[in-house]
């Protein structure tokens, strides 16, 4: 299966070349889901604080900074543990 990948202090110059800060924007306050990746997201987060747990996995800490890329197909549980804002994308 593929994985969540989470990358930490992401350069400005990187987030401007791939056009992230054109990308629409999520919000989400905190509270607790279940979500199924129908197909591939890339998003970077503004503000906030959340555990990612893929089912069978281990749980993933996320938040203000992080670029992340969820594959298609995985089906994981959301803790928002800090209200969440992120631009995101469809792959």
């Amino acid at each position: 299966m593929d994985m969540i990948l989470v990358e930490h202090n992401v350069s400005s110059m990187k987030m401007e070349v791939m056009g992230v800060y054109g990308w629409p924007i999520w919000s989400k306050e905190v509270s607790e889901f279940a979500w199924t990746y129908d197909r591939p997201e890339s998003c970077y987060f503004l503000e906030g604080e959340a555990i990612v747990t893929p089912d069978g996995g281990e749980p993933i800490e996320m938040g203000a900074g992080d670029f992340v890329t969820f594959p298609q197909g995985i089906s994981c549980t959301w803790k928002i543990l800090e209200d969440v804002k992120k631009h995101y994308v469809y792959k």
